[in-house]
């Protein structure tokens, strides 16, 4: 069946060293397909995990998360590599993005599940996985998006940025046409702005990370739910318990995409799984340039959300 129309929203190519949209043309949907998007260090891989737990009702699924749910957009990755990955799966799939509704098809039968998290907080993950990231992979996506006329995207910096630094290109700067931040990945405000737009359409469904930290397993059977996943009433304490930080951790290799592109593997990755860390390090300066920025690019609802979470109105 043919993609559908997104309401008021203009489809548009997101094209950066790490990632291209336009890779979602090839991959042949089916009419029970999730899609799980977050902008970055949202809560991607968490959601991830709660997911295949409620596929698999907390038993071990069959294979890594790197091929259990591939980023569709992932430009280091061989797409042949992933759609075989894709056609072989006989299970549900889920699919991982970090693009905004512009630039994800909308396909019938298709869920897709919105995972967001306070800006700053999201920040300062970002900042243990910029760090983290191994340097030689780095310069060959650089490459990569160098050599296609189709990627404006300026390169990632290779050497190493401290909080401050990272901030100031982070909130003020893009890396995709018409973003002003997000660099030297892409805008977590944009992410957001679109999606909400969205929050009310029955495929799509926003989860916040504040709300998967205070009830895990509330959010999770709301989850379940919207996916029309039945899981018996007796699996649930274990299916909550394998989508814990403290299991996701102990299962670090297996969990987080490519352990080997981060220094510490799977366990430097998933790092502290916390929020509000930002209090003690962004100055009062940052924090009021970060409350305007999010001004600029969020309604007032969209923004009080992001910050806190809670029921999606």
């Amino acid at each position: 069946m043919p993609d559908v129309a997104w309401p008021g929203i203009e489809p548009r190519t997101y094209r950066h060293p790490l990632l291209d949209s336009r890779r979602w043309e090839a991959v042949a949907s089916r009419p029970d397909d999730i899609v799980i998007t977050t902008s970055i260090k949202a809560g991607t891989t968490w959601m991830q995990s709660i997911v295949a737990s409620l596929l698999w009702e907390g038993a071990e699924p069959p294979a890594p998360m790197d091929e259990l749910s591939p980023w569709i957009e992932l430009t280091m990755l061989p797409l042949d590599r992933i759609l075989g990955l894709l056609e072989a799966q006989a299970h549900r799939r889920f699919m991982k993005s970090h693009c905004p509704p512009c630039a994800v098809p909308r396909r019938p039968g298709s869920r897709y599940v919105v995972v967001c998290r306070d800006g700053r907080d999201v920040l300062l993950s970002l900042d243990n996985h910029h760090r983290r990231f191994n340097r030689d992979i780095l310069a060959v996506a650089n490459q990569h998006c160098a050599e296609d006329p189709e990627c404006t995207a300026p390169p990632m910096p290779s050497e190493d940025l401290d909080v401050h630094e990272l901030f100031a290109g982070w909130i003020s700067r893009g890396t995709i046409p018409g973003e002003g931040d997000g660099y030297p990945y892409w805008s977590h405000l944009t992410h957001l702005a679109q999606w909400w737009t969205l929050r009310h359409e029955p495929d799509v469904c926003l989860v916040h990370f504040n709300d998967l930290l205070a009830d895990l397993e509330g959010e999770m059977r709301r989850v379940a739910a919207f996916l029309e996943v039945d899981v018996p009433e007796a699996a649930w304490p274990q299916v909550v318990e394998r989508a814990t930080f403290a299991d996701m951790r102990r299962r670090a290799d297996a969990v987080v995409p490519s352990p080997m592109a981060f220094e510490g593997g799977g366990r430097g990755f998933l790092h502290a799984g916390t929020n509000g860390r930002w209090h003690d390090v962004l100055t009062a300066d940052e924090v009021a340039r970060y409350e305007a920025r999010v001004a600029e690019v969020l309604p007032p609802d969209a923004a009080a959300w992001m910050a806190d979470g809670g029921p999606v109105h």
